[in-house]
């Protein structure tokens, strides 16, 4: 046999010496060398890039995979993007939305028409069938290791049915929602042929666990479309998107913004409230800007009533099948109010504090923030015109309920963290997990935690308080003279607080503010302040600081704060009916009554302080005489101090008093105990007029226990009680006065009302 210098074929029999022999088998382990190497570095290739294929069916759900895709195109080492497209996109009468997709250059690896015409609920299942029957060929084609499924469109049943069936793990964002109508059912559907789920809220996520899926497996994200609408709300050339829309006579907040789905499980009762809705938007006479209905059963009827009415003729309304999602958020930021029962509605716009009007069952369930009003009964134009009327042009706290705008950063990681070499079948939790650990990205428990803010007359504090009232990090500057450098200062503390927080672990739900002064903690304004904080009457504190955070805001006064903080935290947690009363620079309070807080008619309930037990009485602060505050504040006992040391009375022997050092309350209290009989009496007289004002309110208001707060509380307990025993009524006698263990009662007062308050609304 010939031998080719270079082959590797050789039969080792034909060879007639060692040397020939030894060449052959070198040959040989070479190329097996070769060949493993190949492997190896194919099977490194393949454990280094995932590939992930997203599935998009429409306009609203690619609002929210679009971020996702973004954030897996910027990482091309770790991840290879597919991009299949199906459904209304590919659809002229619903804007051939597919086109905005490759506008944000995105390569569509395939487009499968899947739509039967027809809106109604057969054509609904023959799209379902038509889907099945071509996606087979695709997902077999791509091959991918994941694909990732949004929401409850029957498109996306079709999706999860064949990549389930084909062996596909599936990443299902947004699953354990609860919405109404037929969209529940797919949903949740969808989230039983999930490998892997990706939410948006707590409860949501305890949906899911419920729904027996295995929580190690679950991701609370939050919603994707949040980390783009948070960082692009707000640009500068707002106006001139909606101007291109509305027109050019339109203003900021002067507009409404219309989008009204069928109901598929009650197409003729949807249709109505459709008819109904446009009466009451032509009474109402604003610009209004509608969107076309989706593609589901009963779409063709409610765009035959809407050119019945010439709404695309009228001139206070613009007809558009579809917005780009960046000028859309523009469009619903700015708005006056939104109106319809599109989940935009529900979800989105309490991002902004959009007021926003829901119209009937479609998204009964759903979390919601307070900017949201419910018309379930939509059933007349005057109920409808009366909820515009309720709704247009206000302004709520912006809602965090759907995300804080890192949810694809989440997603990603948790991405990278999915093992292929795992079992594909799905094991399922039972029986169902009743108290489960939430857990983020990093699969810890958040801290779920409040933004403080105190506002005294010295100081300016923020603290990251915890659920249990501990008080994780803390801010402390001079409170500001102007009103412009407290609140650049303000915001500033609140904007470091927010940033730390992130490497505290903590997700923050919201921010309390506690000031003194009179608040109006509806509006969130300090309607007047007293004389401590200059600047400080008429003050929209909501506005501003929801704005720059977008946090949701509470406000209330210091004397309320400090009630709640007990209520929450201190002597009176579990006490049905108590009374808190702060014995510091001024006299305050707060009243708890059958668990609630009193702010009365004008919001001056618990003006502890103006209790006027004296007609003849020294002035108080207030302009009248003989109140409390009047003899026992922090500021009366000081007056009274400096006026027993300019007599040279309140020295004693004893006492430890430095020349430069400022008369206070404190040289009064001392010299009393040390024998001083002039500032005994002083203190005797302060302690009756205290104690006279409690009895006051123990006749009034009947609590079952009186909380003193505050630096003088120590001094003025055991008198108070002695107090309550000689002059109140008998009923009253036995109430007792406890002293509070709070060191931070503002701070945690201001803490409670976000982590009381800021619990989800469902509908």
């Amino acid at each position: 046999m010939e031998m080719h210098p270079g082959s590797l074929f050789i039969n080792p029999h034909h060879l007639n010496d060692w040397k020939a022999q030894e060449l052959y088998y070198l040959r040989m382990q070479r190329s097996r060398d070769r060949m493993e190497r190949k492997n190896m570095d194919e099977q490194n290739q393949c454990q280094r890039k995932l590939r992930v294929c997203v599935a998009t069916c429409n306009r609203a759900d690619y609002s929210k995979l679009a971020p996702i895709m973004c954030g897996i195109k910027s990482h091309p080492d770790e991840f290879e993007l597919e991009v299949v497209v199906l459904g209304s996109h590919l659809i002229d009468d619903y804007g051939n939305t597919f086109r905005m997709i490759e506008q944000d250059d995105f390569d569509i690896s395939s487009k499968l028409h899947t739509i039967v015409r027809g809106e109604d609920e057969a054509a609904m299942v023959e799209s379902v069938g038509l889907a099945l029957v071509k996606l087979p060929d695709v997902l077999q084609r791509l091959r991918p290791d994941i694909l990732v499924v949004h929401g409850d469109r029957f498109d996306a049943l079709a999706l999860a049915t064949a990549a389930a069936l084909m062996n596909i793990r599936i990443l299902h964002l947004e699953g354990g929602e609860v919405s109404g109508t037929i969209d529940d059912s797919i949903r949740h559907a969808i989230s039983k042929l999930a490998h892997y789920h990706a939410c948006c809220t707590r409860t949501a996520e305890q949906h899911l666990i419920a729904m027996c899926e295995d929580h190690s497996r679950i991701l609370l994200a939050g919603c994707p479309s949040y980390d783009k609408l948070l960082s692009t709300s707000r640009r500068e050339d707002y106006m001139d998107v909606i101007k291109s829309w509305l027109g050019d006579n339109v203003q900021d907040h002067d507009y409404i913004v219309a989008l009204q789905h069928p109901v598929t499980t009650d197409i003729q009762h949807s249709i109505k409230i459709y008819g109904l809705m446009l009466d009451a938007l032509i009474s109402f006479n604003k610009k209004t800007l509608i969107l076309f209905p989706n593609i589901d059963a009963g779409s063709k009827e409610m765009v035959r009533v809407m050119r019945k009415k010439g709404i695309e003729q009228h001139p206070n309304f613009r007809a558009v099948k579809h917005i780009p999602f960046e000028q859309f958020i523009q469009l619903v930021c700015h708005a006056g109010c939104m109106i319809g029962n599109s989940s935009c509605g529900v979800r989105e716009a309490g991002a902004f504090g959009t007021p926003v009007i829901n119209l009937g069952s479609r998204q009964t369930g759903r979390e919601t923030g307070e900017n949201v009003l419910h018309v379930r009964d939509a059933d007349s134009q005057n109920k409808i015109y009366h909820a515009l009327e309720l709704q247009f042009g206000k302004r709520y706290p912006c809602s965090k309920i759907y995300g804080d705008g890192n949810a694809v950063p989440r997603i990603l990681k948790f991405l990278r963290t999915i093992d292929l070499d795992e079992p594909l079948q799905k094991t399922f939790c039972f029986p169902p997990v009743k108290e489960s650990i939430s857990q983020d990205i990093d699969h810890i428990l958040e801290t779920q935690t409040a933004l403080a803010v105190d506002l005294g007359g010295t100081n300016l504090r923020v603290a990251i308080v915890c659920q249990r009232g501990r008080i994780l990090k803390k801010y402390v500057q001079p409170n500001p003279k102007t009103f412009q450098a407290r609140m650049k200062l303000l915001l500033k503390l609140c904007a470091d607080a927010t940033r730390d927080a992130v490497g505290l672990n903590c997700r923050l739900l919201g921010v309390g503010v506690s000031t003194g002064g009179r608040v109006n903690p509806q509006e969130g304004v300090v309607l007047h302040s007293t004389k401590l904080i200059q600047e400080w009457s008429s003050v929209d504190l909501r506005t501003p600081i929801s704005d720059a955070l977008h946090l949701p805001v509470w406000v209330d006064n210091d004397g309320n704060c400090a009630a709640l903080a007990e209520k929450k935290f201190g002597q009176g947690k579990g006490v049905e009916n108590f009374v808190t009363v702060i014995t510091g620079t001024g006299i305050g309070g707060g009243i708890i009554h059958q668990n609630e807080l009193v702010h009365g008619s004008t919001f001056c309930a618990a003006e502890l302080g103006h209790i006027v037990v004296s007609l003849d009485g020294p002035e108080c602060s207030c302009g009248s005489r003989g109140c409390v505050e009047a003899f026992a504040s922090g500021m009366a006992l000081q007056r009274e101090a400096k006026r027993l040391h300019d007599e040279e009375q309140l020295k004693v022997e004893g006492m430890d008093m430095k020349l430069a050092e400022p008369i206070t309350a404190a040289h009064l209290i001392s010299a009393a105990k040390l024998g001083n009989s002039r500032a005994e009496a002083v203190l005797n007289k302060a302690s009756t007029a205290l104690g006279m004002g409690i009895v006051n309110i123990l006749h009034m208001m009947n609590p079952s226990m009186v909380i003193l707060s505050g630096i003088l509380a120590s001094y003025y307990q055991a008198p108070v009680q002695n107090i309550i025993l000689e002059k109140a009524l008998v009923s009253a006698q036995n109430i007792k006065v406890v002293e509070s263990h709070l060191e931070e009662p503002a701070l945690l007062g201001a803490a409670s009302m976000v982590l009381d308050y800021a619990t989800r609304r469902i509908y």
